[in-house]
């Protein structure tokens, strides 16, 4: 991709390249961290009967909460993995980073949690008669 400001790099922009960097990178984040996988994999399990029994509004905010938790937890992970690159020794800065970093994150998990929960609630008197 070529650099607009220093006019380095190859000419012309790709979209099919950009996608592919972003599903590399995705790759990445499921392949080397376990919390990325799991989280996907519940949000598509509770996805998938929201989209069969309830609004597309509902399953809308399940995805939207879903990629924010996605993103935050893939921001802490490259910011933990860049401040480990910078600095291998223990160092009450990179500590407070990466502390807050993690802040960040669980607050994200915390709102996706709670979109689940709520969508479980709504959905067990819908699943109760499948069940029985």
């Amino acid at each position: 991709m070529k650099n607009k400001f220093l006019g380095t790099g190859e000419r012309g922009y790709h979209p099919w390249r950009k996608f592919r960097i972003i599903l590399s990178g995705l790759r990445f984040a499921v392949i080397y961290d376990f919390s990325v996988l799991y989280k996907i994999i519940l949000s598509v399990a509770v996805l998938i009967p929201v989209l069969i029994f309830h609004e597309i509004l509902n399953a809308s905010l399940i995805i939207l909460a879903t990629g924010v938790m996605l993103a935050a937890e893939i921001f802490n992970t490259a910011i933990e993995a860049m401040c480990d690159y910078m600095e291998t020794r223990y160092n009450e800065k990179i500590l407070i980073i990466k502390d807050i970093a993690a802040a960040a994150t669980g607050i994200s998990i915390f709102v996706w949690l709670a979109v689940l929960g709520f969508e479980i609630l709504a959905l067990l008197p819908l699943l109760k008669p499948l069940v029985s």
